[in-house]
């Protein structure tokens, strides 16, 4: 690990060290609540990456059903999320932190004053570990602050409540249900881009210029970061599986903005710098297969079936799920049982 990595390491855990008791996630005590009344609506999760915008996308679908007359800001960080938030009419603002805040101060403490003057009526945060997230529902004027954790002793029945996509809406609900609001029973909504069918169409334009078109089409991703990229020797073994398995389908590559391909380019491919328009494509495949990445949270976005690839302990938070999604752990799983895993999907 570089000095740096230690560096933010260490930071992150201080802050969360520093931070971690601040504020209490129980709003029962703010008495009521007349869901009419609760015109605009703060979600926070400070994150550039491309993966935990989308994994926000079933809150921010919760928080629209409840309170379907509120506009919801987003504070967040990076440049992606007005591409990834486009197609939701009901998102005002977006709050973007500065990605280096000690070089951009002066817009750093900006942002801290906008959240402290806007009068939310609530203010929700994702993650419960984010020091950030928590800093910011405190610093708000809500009457209605959830801080992301539950009340201690509380544990809701629900099997995927680890997965990140999912737990907010839990806690939502639960939070709701301590101020007069039923606590909703059916499935979380699916991660969402909203691809317009325009979008759609011109995808399939796209992907028709790579594949055959009369053919049915394996989208696959070989890239991730860290740990979670498998190296070049699995995926030539993994490649060579699906190309025997399957010789009537279309295999196609996805590549990452790096540029690098761990099947050194064997399969026809696709790049773009548009995460819609790579959407777009996806929205198209019969299936996708990829490790854990924010391309894989792209591709089940898109609602392309999706098979994720997990080595670590990350598979019950990260997980896609609908559409006939699925994580697969490649510890405990050979190739011969991913390719049976896709034939069901297929088939």
């Amino acid at each position: 690990m570089s000095n740096l990595k230690k560096v933010n390491v260490f930071r992150r855990s201080l802050m969360r060290n520093l931070t971690k008791n601040i504020g209490n996630s129980s709003i029962s005590k703010s008495g009521p609540i007349d869901k009419n009344k609760i015109k605009k609506v703060l979600i926070c999760r400070p994150n550039k990456r491309l993966g935990n915008l989308l994994l926000i996308t079933p809150l921010i679908q919760e928080v629209t059903a409840a309170f379907p007359d509120c506009k919801i800001d987003l504070f967040v960080k990076g440049t992606l999320a007005p591409i990834v938030f486009e197609n939701y009419t009901n998102i005002d603002k977006i709050i973007d932190l500065p990605k280096k805040p000690f070089k951009e101060l002066i817009k750093y403490l900006k942002v801290w004053t906008l959240i402290r003057k806007q009068n939310y009526d609530m203010v929700i945060n994702v993650d419960q570990n984010s020091s950030s997230g928590r800093l910011a529902v405190q610093f708000s004027s809500a009457k209605y602050k959830i801080f992301g954790d539950l009340p201690e002793n509380v544990k809701l029945p629900y099997e995927d409540y680890e997965h990140i996509a999912k737990y907010p809406v839990y806690n939502l609900r639960y939070s709701l249900s301590q101020v007069g609001l039923e606590d909703k029973k059916e499935p979380v909504a699916l991660i969402d881009l909203k691809l317009s069918q325009d979008e759609i169409a011109n995808g399939k334009k796209i992907l028709n210029k790579i594949i055959d078109e009369q053919k049915k089409t394996i989208a696959i991703f070989t890239f991730a970061t860290g740990e979670k990229c498998y190296g070049v020797d699995w995926w030539e073994e993994f490649y060579t599986a699906l190309k025997k398995e399957y010789p009537d389908y279309n295999i196609f590559e996805v590549l990452p903005v790096e540029n690098v391909s761990q099947i050194n380019f064997q399969a026809p491919s696709f790049y773009s710098k548009d995460v819609r328009e790579i959407g777009s494509v996806l929205a198209n495949v019969d299936v996708f297969i990829g490790a854990d990445s924010g391309i894989m949270h792209l591709a089940s976005a898109s609602k392309a079936t999706t098979v994720g690839l997990f080595s670590g302990g990350n598979l019950k938070k990260y997980e896609p799920y609908g559409n006939n999604s699925i994580g697969v752990d490649t510890n405990t799983n050979k190739v011969s049982d991913f390719i049976t895993i896709i034939n069901s999907i297929l088939h």
